[in-house]
């Protein structure tokens, strides 16, 4: 004993917007960091593999390099008024910071993964590089 059953019929969509789901953003291949108060991510300048001599410095004997230009800056510290003091560089300067300062960034997070940054503040960087 089989039941038939009766197939409703579709109604159709008010619009034809209605019918397509609404489209998803495109993800981002890295996320984007962006700075807080008087902090500044800086992209660390490539150290040469080969001195002049010829002799070849492998990566565990190389010092982390003090130069860098800057990506991104914060909008700057609040002061005790309450009142917001920008940072006085900006995204593209070269910059020259202390030699044991700053946070390093993970690879892959900002960038292509052979990139190095670091975020700093701003009383770490001692100059900009004209």
């Amino acid at each position: 004993m089989a039941t038939a059953t009766k197939a409703k019929p579709k109604a159709k969509p008010a619009s034809k917007a209605a019918a397509k789901p609404a489209a998803k953003p495109a993800a981002k291949s890295s996320s984007k960091l962006i700075p807080l108060g008087d902090r500044i991510v800086v992209k660390q300048s490539k150290q040469e593999e080969v001195r002049a001599s010829g002799l070849v410095i492998p990566d565990t004997a190389r010092e982390k390099p003090q130069m860098g230009e800057v990506i991104a800056v914060g909008p700057g510290r609040v002061d005790d008024n309450g009142k917001r003091v920008p940072v006085d560089v900006k995204a593209g300067d070269r910059v020259l910071y202390a030699k044991y300062s700053g946070q390093e960034v993970p690879r892959g997070v900002f960038g292509r993964d052979e990139d190095e940054y670091m975020i700093l503040k701003e009383n770490d960087i001692l100059a900009k590089l004209g």
